[in-house]
């Protein structure tokens, strides 16, 4: 069994910044596609980030260019480097690990993520 645990979210003003962490229970990276994701109150939970075993990254259109997904493989941990926030990125936000080869998923409680003035 893997536990997530995410920790760094608040409340910033527009256009201001944010990291979130994500801290494994265990090394996992070389077997697990990791990635943010964010729900807000009404919608579908939506993938924001991901960052494969090798490396690799993948963000959503909405926040190309102003957010950026990177690992720590020496603390298992994962980051999400917030910036330019918008009131629309307001939500909670999931981290996730995906097994490359087989079906298994696992998921963090999520942190609240406020963007407001």
């Amino acid at each position: 069994q893997v536990q997530l645990v995410e920790s760094g979210g608040g409340l910033v003003q527009p256009g201001g910044s944010l990291r979130l962490s994500c801290a494994a229970s265990t090394n996992i990276f070389s077997m697990y596609t990791m990635g943010w994701y964010r729900q807000a109150p009404g919608k579908q939970r939506e993938l924001v980030a991901a960052i494969t075993s090798r490396g690799t990254t993948n963000y959503a259109n909405s926040v190309k260019g102003r957010f950026t997904i990177s690992r720590d493989n020496a603390k298992n941990t994962v980051y999400l480097q917030m910036n330019s926030l918008k009131p629309e990125d307001t939500a909670v936000y999931y981290c996730n690990a995906g097994h490359i080869f087989r079906d298994v998923t696992y998921w963090g409680q999520g942190t609240q993520v406020t963007v407001s003035s």
